[in-house]
């Protein structure tokens, strides 16, 4: 389409009325000056008039910032029908823009405000008369209006007849309860439009059916000349249209001019999800931890040889990257991409022992990471490199409160299987016990352990990973340490002690 389009976010608003979010006045200023200066949206709005004192504070700081670097013009507040209650409320914080909130259905009209619709109008008209005599613009949302077209459309008209003659600067179309389709978002756009060529007007989009994003595309397509978002979907009920999934929708479908700086909305967003409390969903698009990661083998195949799996949605476009997950659906394509990150070959041999442990651990819904591949390169040549002599066939571990833990272990050692039931102070002590009685048994002595020691891989998940690293005694010799790798401390030192089984 070519067109601009306006983008206003109204995250300080509209999306702290998100249940459990309240944003303190710094964390407010924090993200007022992200939203203008990294992002770079049109406008924001930040707050609603007369709400409290703590509102009113986070307010002036904002507006007295915005003073400094010129973008008075460009923060809204919402503010009521009340004569001179909110105008005077946003004087004293120095704001200059009022959005005001006027009935946009019949039916709030007469059942809430308990009104005519001249009688509303005429209100409507002399708070925009006291704005314009003490400078301050005025833009008009129609609450409700997207019923107000379903059940009553010439009150609509109505209203934007008389406001048409009044000192407006924007009409904003809230779809309030989201209820609209983007059918009906197409229809009733254009028919305002169409009736009204003399207003500029702005769509506001709520996701109680999941179509807010559809919803602006059809706003957009009607010729609405500016969109209502928030950071990360915020807002009441099931949330506001998401800002960066309009962004993308924008940008890619519709070819419109917009203003956001897209490489800033990961990192504003993540900020976002910090200070609401609020989790960014793993799948979310543009945001979402998990969105550019590739997870079955095939895909990172079809990337290898030539991006097949590629869409318009670059991450770079984001500042972010693809990755390729490690789990039980990865190939060789998906680990070698990871290893290629990471400065590793192997040879075929070794690329298909560390593909079958990588889907071993996702078949136990263990989460593997990049910085947990060397590690399991490690465990997996240490193990070629060994004669298993010894072979554990079966344990049991068990922990009770109060009482001591119990292993029974099933060990083939050259060919002949022995089994012992033992106790001891924790789990792997007791498998230790075991398997102590059965080498006394044998006229054996195992090496004495001199230092245990359990990490988990930097940057790695702490339910995926442990590694087990044991050092040995026997006698008078040098002290040698095998090591272990698994999900579970105890099974890693079970497999540590195994290795040094083997090497006796």
């Amino acid at each position: 389409m070519g067109r601009k389009i306006e983008i206003m976010d109204t995250t300080l608003r509209d999306g702290e009325q998100t249940s459990g979010v309240s944003f303190t006045d710094q964390e407010k200023l924090k993200i007022a000056r992200l939203l203008l200066e990294e992002l770079k949206v049109d406008r924001i709005e930040i707050a609603s008039a007369h709400v409290s004192e703590g509102e009113f504070t986070a307010v002036k700081k904002i507006m007295d910032w915005a003073k400094e670097k010129g973008f008075i013009d460009r923060i809204e507040i919402l503010g009521f029908v009340d004569g001179d209650r909110s105008l005077n409320w946003m004087r004293d914080s120095g704001a200059k823009v009022l959005n005001l909130l006027t009935k946009g259905s019949e039916r709030h009209c007469t059942q809430q405000l308990r009104k005519t619709k001249e009688e509303h109008l005429s209100d409507i008209l002399d708070v925009l008369a006291r704005a314009e005599k003490i400078g301050i613009r005025s833009n008009v949302y129609l609450e409700d209006w997207s019923n107000g077209m379903r059940t009553s459309p010439e009150y609509v008209y109505y209203l934007l007849t008389g406001l048409s003659k009044a000192p407006v600067h924007r009409i904003l179309l809230p779809d309030t309860l989201g209820i609209l389709n983007p059918d009906e978002s197409f229809t009733f756009c254009s028919d305002v439009i169409q009736r009204f060529p003399s207003l500029s007007f702005d769509f506001h989009a709520h996701n109680d059916y999941d179509l807010a994003t559809a919803n602006v595309m059809s706003a957009v397509k009607a010729g609405v000349t500016g969109v209502h978002v928030t950071l990360n979907g915020l807002g009441e009920r099931a949330g506001n249209v998401s800002l960066s999934s309009v962004v993308g929708v924008l940008k890619d479908h519709l070819h419109c001019e917009i203003s956001v700086d897209e490489k800033k909305l990961y990192s504003v967003s993540k900020l976002v999800e910090s200070y609401s409390g609020v989790r960014i969903p793993t799948n979310k698009p543009i945001v979402g931890e998990f969105v550019f990661t590739q997870t079955s083998g095939i895909h990172a195949d079809g990337d290898q040889k030539g991006n097949l799996y590629h869409n318009d949605l670059n991450p770079e476009r984001f500042n972010r990257k693809h990755s390729y997950a490690l789990g039980k659906m990865a190939g060789k394509s998906s680990i070698r991409k990871n290893l290629e990150e990471l400065g590793i070959e192997l040879d075929q041999e070794s690329m298909r022992l560390v593909t079958k442990a990588v889907n071993e651990l996702g078949d136990r819904k263990e989460v593997v990471t990049q910085e947990d591949l060397p590690y399991i390169i490690a465990d997996v040549l240490e193990k070629q490199t060994l004669e298993q002599r010894v072979r554990i066939k079966n344990y049991a571990l068990s922990v009770a409160a109060g009482l001591r833990s119990v292993a029974t272990l099933s060990i083939e050692i050259d060919g002949k299987t022995y089994e012992r039931t033992a106790d001891g102070d924790g789990q792997y002590d007791a498998f230790m016990s075991a398997l102590r009685q059965i080498y006394l048994s044998l006229g054996k002595n195992l090496p004495r352990l001199i230092d245990y020691v359990v990490t988990i891989p930097p940057g790695g998940k702490t339910d995926a990973l442990c590694h087990t690293a044991i050092t040995w005694q026997e006698g008078e010799s040098r002290p040698f340490k095998t090591s272990g790798l698994d999900s579970d401390q105890a099974i890693a030192a079970i497999k540590a002690t195994t290795k040094m089984l083997n090497l006796k």
